[in-house]
């Protein structure tokens, strides 16, 4: 279990700087989160609410809520098989069990060596391309079973590393956001969501 390091405590810290209220700042937290470790730790959790002041609770109901969030460790490389209508029909399942007998493992597990996590998912919307798969949210479209094996030597051998990182990481570039842009309003200014106010409002008027 890990909470953010200094580097990634300053990160942080920057991301929550761009919204008026920190608790915006969740998803992009548990993002960092799991691009420092590979997946969402309980400790990271408990940092994140210190951090924009909710509780552990608050951040697990959004880690749970999203697939994309892996609160177990996973491989470096997770492999998404669409299964979906379109896929399915021109050969998703298939591919799906030729990965499943390449890697020794079957769908929703993780081969021993810790490089492979191997999903059967719902549509990836890509229809048109079908079949496809994601390998960490980077498409591959109309897979042949020679073409996907092959695609399975080169993450191994880590001749793809700078189109597909290791899973965790969504860019290999960091936001940076000027200070005009920052989402830390004023101490004099009322940053209450307009919907907000209007409802407190009706409320007001109908008791």
């Amino acid at each position: 279990m890990a909470r953010f390091t200094a580097e990634n405590t300053a990160v942080a810290d920057e991301i929550i700087a761009r919204y008026p209220r920190k608790k915006s700042a969740l998803i992009p937290l548990l993002h960092l989160a799991q691009e420092q470790d590979g997946h969402v730790t309980e400790d990271a959790m408990i940092h994140i609410a210190e951090l924009v002041g909710v509780t552990p609770a608050e951040v697990l109901g959004t880690a749970s809520f999203y697939e994309m969030f892996k609160r177990e460790p996973v491989g470096d490389y997770v492999v998404n098989v669409c299964t979906n209508i379109s896929c399915l029909l021109l050969g998703g399942e298939e591919l799906l069990h030729h990965l499943e007998r390449r890697l020794g493992v079957k769908a929703g597990s993780t081969t021993a060596d810790g490089k492979f996590t191997l999903e059967d998912v719902e549509c990836i919307a890509a229809c048109t391309e079908a079949p496809c798969l994601q390998v960490n949210y980077r498409y591959f479209h109309k897979v042949t079973h020679d073409q996907v094996d092959e695609l399975l030597d080169d993450l191994r051998a880590g001749k793809l590393a700078h189109e597909v990182p290791r899973h965790g990481t969504l860019s290999r570039v960091r936001q940076q956001l000027p200070d005009t842009r920052a989402g830390v309003a004023p101490p004099d200014r009322n940053v209450e969501p307009v919907w907000l106010a209007r409802n407190e409002t009706a409320t007001e008027g109908d008791a």
